[in-house]
């Protein structure tokens, strides 16, 4: 059986995110994670080209030196920048009087291959059900009895300019497109919002650095993404303008302090540092106080965003991205609404709101294999099975896989 093992990128607006894992009995191994920072985004527009491929080569070459094979090809997420959906439909004649595989896949390349919207490019396909004999399902009838059956799906359109400017990037990389992923497609697969949205409303608020996307799943689809071209970054804004620090530096202590709640804070110092010789201390009173205003207008914002749907009836508010993993946010939702929550993955290894979407692409790509039936994996197999060294007995998960995966976890390289 072909090793199903994938690579997955996202190309976030400071980082270049890279996860290697492994379907195991249905089960994701992450076997390696790789973040590196680059300056090459603004407003989801790659601007500095050469930052991103360098910090990419370097995550591929990190990834590959403590995995032991070279990867090849990679799933990749896109922005859901100008995103649109378009539901397909179309009746497939069978050949044998029975469904097969090859019948859905020339049914669902037809629908693909239909016309659209000229500066549009076709993603992601989901949201597949099956009518055989005037019964609908999820799931593929394979061997069913019927002459002619029917595949009604969505089909999802993203930008295409900022498609392949992407699509460029992982290519000056040296590097193949296994697939493409819209990057709130992938969150909804990750965080099972596809099966939780059946019987209500579920509004997914994927916050970053320079970006919000707000999406829209319902009835066990989604609905819609629009982008704000404002994210977390923007409450710092007042503290880099104040103190002169480096960005990074206002990040880390925008993360590592909590300060977004509406409390009585301490003057006693939290950072210490100098300029000009002169001694400079912030305590936590003042970093609240700079971050404040901003970071409530955002939280402001969502609430006003997120109002007509909670009327509109059950509706559901979940956070993710990078910046749901600052001290206080667990508090701070609840201004949004009372029952908002923070998804953070559950998958060894990747346990941080930030790879949501990274982690999101590997179920992506499994749903829709199941059609294109691809053995491909991220690099080449033989070196995969050397990397990892599988004995062949029926104990090999534990003296095998499991010890060559706490060994990649460990690693601290």
């Amino acid at each position: 059986m072909a090793k199903q093992v994938y690579a997955s990128v996202e190309i976030a607006d400071h980082e270049v995110r890279l996860a290697v894992g492994e379907f195991h009995e249905n089960h994701l191994n992450i076997q390696r994670i790789e973040r590196v920072k680059h300056n090459g985004i603004v407003n989801q527009q790659i601007v500095h080209e050469g930052s991103i491929v360098n910090a990419l080569m370097k995550a591929v070459q990190n990834c590959s030196e403590i995995l032991g094979y070279k990867l090849e090809r990679v799933l990749l997420a896109v922005p859901s920048v100008n995103m649109k959906k378009l539901n397909g439909k179309v009746k497939v004649l069978t050949r044998s009087g029975r469904v097969q595989l090859s019948d859905i896949q020339r049914g669902m390349n037809e629908v693909i291959t239909s016309d659209h919207d000229e500066n549009l490019e076709l993603v992601n396909v989901g949201g597949i059900k099956y009518i055989v004999n005037g019964i609908g399902s999820r799931k593929m009838p394979l061997n069913e009895e019927c002459d002619q059956f029917a595949i009604d799906l969505d089909l999802f359109y993203c930008d295409k300019n900022t498609l392949y400017t992407y699509a460029n990037v992982i290519e000056k990389a040296n590097l193949e497109i296994q697939d493409i992923t819209l990057d709130a497609y992938a969150i909804g697969e990750e965080a099972a919002l596809f099966e939780q949205a059946v019987a209500n409303y579920i509004v997914l608020i994927h916050l970053e650095r320079q970006t919000t996307t707000l999406s829209l799943f319902s009835k066990g689809k989604l609905l819609n993404s629009e982008v704000l071209y404002e994210g977390y970054g923007e409450w710092i804004r007042q503290l880099l303008e104040s103190t002169g620090l480096k960005q990074e530096i206002c990040f880390r202590l925008l993360n590592e302090n909590d300060c977004l709640l509406e409390k009585e804070y301490s003057d006693d110092p939290v950072f210490l540092w100098s300029s000009d010789e002169t001694e400079h201390t912030l305590s936590l009173k003042q970093l609240h106080d700079y971050v404040k205003e901003s970071s409530q207008k955002w939280f402001d914002r969502m609430k006003n965003a997120c109002q007509p749907i909670l009327e509109n009836g059950p509706c559901q508010i979940i956070l993710t991205g990078e910046g749901c993993e600052m001290r206080g946010m667990e508090q701070m939702i609840s201004k949004i609404s009372p029952t908002a929550s923070i998804y953070v993955p559950q998958t060894i290894g990747g346990r941080d709101c930030a790879l949501s979407c990274v982690l999101g692409m590997f179920y992506a790509w499994r749903d829709i294999n199941v059609i294109r039936n691809s053995s491909a994996a991220c690099a080449d197999e033989r070196l995969i099975d050397e990397a990892l060294k599988l004995p062949k007995s029926k104990n090999s998960d534990e003296t095998g896989f499991t010890k060559k995966l706490m060994n990649i976890i460990m690693n601290e390289k």
